[in-house]
């Protein structure tokens, strides 16, 4: 039953992002792009905090000094990818707004690869090609033109932000999720609306920034904390795999309430999207299999009386891939989990 639960909670988490993008194309008739950005952030950050008040108190370390250029690179990009994603979704269409989020897979497992030296599957390359190419075709204007589309650009450009973000705020994961997610949220949200004042957007009355800032909270927010409540119980891989289908509950709700046409070209790109999301899932849930497994040999090496509070190395993934390195096994799920939201490759999301 409390399996189920979980189940659930890591599908609503996914539906509830998944509004995010057909809702965000209907306000931004009437709000500007980077205030829209703003006022979805600052949702998430002022729901979460509010959230955290409430809260039973985890033992998890606070931010400090050491963490400040994390917490700075985190902010700035949490800026950028919603700006870009606003305008993506202004300037193109929601559906493949939807599907292009999944770009953010091949933008993390490659930054991971590339910066990092992580080490990638042989499932995880083809994946990462399958989600390449689908987003190439949706990128182009229709099969007989070669005019690339502004708006996929730009969601290109969110996801790659994105991706450098999911990097950035590894280094945070041990930290107090709750203040991360806060921090984030309104310091990226308070940024955009600096930017926008800047760049003189005009405000939108409060009949719209209300329901921007309710969009922000369900959409990050409220998607988030489900998120890690499923996660406390199914764990990260798995929790991620049920979550990978916020995309294309995205696409489908684009199509049913801006009622989008339905092109060949996005048929054919859905069903490569679809593939490509799928070995993304299968990595997951083979690479958490097998770092289950390996905690049971050390748990049973390092003795019973303290395998829950020594501190030792295992192998973990992270975004899809594997890397070694050490953590205390009584820092709990929870503590880990929401600052990770969206980190692993088969999540989009999680945008906050």
């Amino acid at each position: 039953m409390e399996k189920t639960r979980a189940i659930i909670y890591a599908l609503l988490a996914a539906a509830f992002y998944a509004v995010n993008v057909p809702f965000s194309k209907d306000l931004l008739n009437h709000v500007g792009p980077v205030s829209m950005a703003a006022f979805l952030y600052l949702g998430a950050g002022i729901g979460i905090g509010v959230v955290s008040i409430a809260r039973k108190k985890e033992k998890s370390g606070k931010l400090d000094r050491k963490d400040l250029p994390y917490v700075i690179g985190m902010v700035l990009l949490d800026i950028a990818a919603p700006v870009f994603l606003m305008m993506g979704i202004k300037y193109g269409t929601s559906s493949n707004a939807s599907l292009l989020g999944n770009f953010e897979i091949a933008a993390t497992t490659l930054i991971a690869f590339c910066l990092f030296k992580e080490t990638v599957t042989k499932r995880l390359w083809a994946a990462i090609a399958l989600i390449t190419l689908s987003s190439a075709l949706l990128s182009f204007e229709g099969a007989e033109s070669v005019t690339f589309s502004y708006g996929s650009l730009f969601v290109l450009l969110a996801t790659v932000c994105w991706g450098l973000e999911n990097n950035c705020t590894r280094s945070l994961s041990s930290k107090d999720t709750y203040e991360i997610v806060t921090v984030k949220g309104v310091f990226s949200g308070l940024g955009a609306l600096a930017i926008a004042l800047l760049k003189h957007e005009e405000m939108p009355g409060l009949q719209h920034i209300i329901p921007a800032l309710l969009l922000g909270f369900v959409a990050y927010g409220l998607s988030i904390f489900l998120y890690v409540k499923a996660q406390n119980t199914l764990g990260a891989a798995k929790t991620s795999a049920y979550y990978s289908v916020a995309p294309f509950i995205g696409a489908f709700l684009s199509f049913l309430f801006l009622h989008e046409q339905v092109t060949g070209t996005f048929l054919i790109s859905l069903a490569v999207m679809i593939a490509g999301t799928a070995l993304v899932v299968v990595d997951t849930l083979l690479l958490s299999h097998a770092h289950q497994h390996l905690h049971t040999f050390i748990h049973t090496h390092a003795g019973s009386t303290h395998a829950h509070t020594v501190m030792h190395s295992h192998r973990h993934s992270h975004y899809g891939s594997e890397s070694v390195h050490s953590h205390r096994h009584a820092s709990t799920e929870l503590e880990r989990g929401l600052a990770n939201h969206g980190n692993s490759p088969a999540v989009r999301g999680d945008r906050s």
